[in-house]
């Protein structure tokens, strides 16, 4: 186990035989040199005592919502900024389903509502509830979310049964808590970079042409990124999307302006190019709006190919450089010739035509395309989801 010194855990106990795994798990963070908090649901005290809890972790249990007390404080929210990661063990089908539709009728599910940190959850229950459609679908829903899900495991249950359902060992959890600070800790020394949304090429001060872009996947990707410790600068063309905190937000217009942001803030160790830059802009601009006519001409020129231009530059290119290739047809074909021709590392490529993964929609489903000539297909999943599964590689390829 890594040193945890400074890290502030927030344990969350739900009810179930297995809370009682949780006092051991109290135990390896605080021998780590953790700070570790807790919250016991109404049930986990049928289960665990406060003052066990107490004893081991050293810090007051939390455990109702509408305390006079501890609600003078905000508890719902202090909490929640507090924490440098919140782990739910266990976590009961009860708790996600109340989690999955974004429920909150006590401390637990409050906080974990009004937190923007990592969260684990190791759920614990009967395997037939396990298996269940409805638990199947919120977890899946949970992932969506961006939740990280550890266990169950397969075993001996406390009702006697044998199946999946049972809490992962503490000494596993610890070990998935190991990981995502090593990982943070060790991507904290890179730098990424992405660009995302559409550009705009204007034929006049209030007209201009543009693209169908949202932004969403690029805005995840750099979300996540940040979230696993990357020193990350997200340029943005113009999109509904509010602005993200925690990495350097710059706002353009224009693919001119989109590629002088991206020199201005290379080096970078991966740069991942989701923006549909618009491949043409107006030769023939006018300075002045243009009157109504019955019709009139357009000039147009080609745009600079930013991934083109980045991924060929002598001293700034990036170690990794991933483009991002949205097809209506041929997607295979298209996609290597474009990996080929851009001189990338990898080509990210989806299929626009189905609107159900469309610019617009919150899913994507996509197929990663490699240097070395291999290529995986990623089953349909949201685009918070791809973005883990991208960064994920990228962790893994930088480290």
């Amino acid at each position: 186990m890594i040193n945890l010194l400074n890290k502030k855990i927030l344990l969350i106990i739900c009810g179930g035989i297995s809370a009682y795994k949780s006092l051991e798990i109290i135990r390896g963070l605080r021998k780590n040199n953790a700070q570790v908090k807790t919250i016991l649901t109404k049930s986990a005290k049928e289960f665990v005592t406060p003052l066990s809890i107490t004893s081991l972790s050293q810090e007051k249990v939390y455990d109702d919502l509408f305390s006079v007390e501890n609600e003078s404080e905000m508890d719902h929210i202090s909490l929640s900024r507090w924490a440098d990661l919140i782990l739910v063990a266990p976590i009961t089908a009860n708790t996600i389903s109340k989690l999955s539709s974004g429920s909150s009728d006590d401390l637990a599910s409050t906080v974990i509502l009004a937190s923007d940190k990592e969260i684990y959850l190791a759920p614990a229950m009967n395997v037939r509830m396990w298996e269940h459609p409805s638990t199947k679908r919120n977890v899946n829903k949970l992932l969506n979310y961006g939740y990280k899900i550890i266990g169950p495991e397969i075993g001996d249950m406390a009702c006697g049964e044998f199946g999946k359902g049972k809490m992962s060992e503490p000494n596993e959890i610890l070990k998935q808590i190991e990981v995502h600070f090593k990982n943070t800790k060790n991507n904290n020394k890179l730098k990424a970079l992405v660009t995302a949304g559409p550009t705009r090429e204007f034929i006049d001060p209030v007209r201009f042409i543009s693209n169908r872009s949202s932004g969403k996947q690029g805005y995840e990707i750099a979300k996540s990124l940040r979230d696993n410790g990357f020193e990350t600068t997200l340029i943005s063309g113009q999109t509904d999307l509010d602005p993200l905190s925690g990495l350097n937000f710059i706002k353009v217009e224009t693919a001119q302006e989109m590629f002088d942001e991206t020199l201005k803030n290379l080096p970078a160790d991966v740069a991942v190019f989701t923006a549909a830059v618009a491949d043409y802009k107006i030769t023939n601009y006018e300075n002045t709006k243009i009157k109504k006519k019955e019709k009139f001409n357009l000039t147009l020129e080609k745009n600079i190919d930013i991934l083109d231009k980045i991924s060929k530059h002598n001293s700034l290119r990036p170690k990794l450089t991933i483009g991002f290739a949205a097809e209506t047809n041929n997607l295979v074909e298209n996609s290597i010739k474009k990996l080929e021709e851009k001189n990338c590392d990898w080509i990210i490529a989806n299929d626009i035509s189905d609107n159900s993964i469309g610019f617009d929609s919150d899913d994507n489903q996509i197929s990663i395309f490699y240097k070395d000539k291999k290529n995986e297909n990623l089953k349909k999943m949201s685009k918070s989801l791809v973005a883990s599964e991208i960064v994920n590689r990228v962790i893994e390829k930088l480290n």
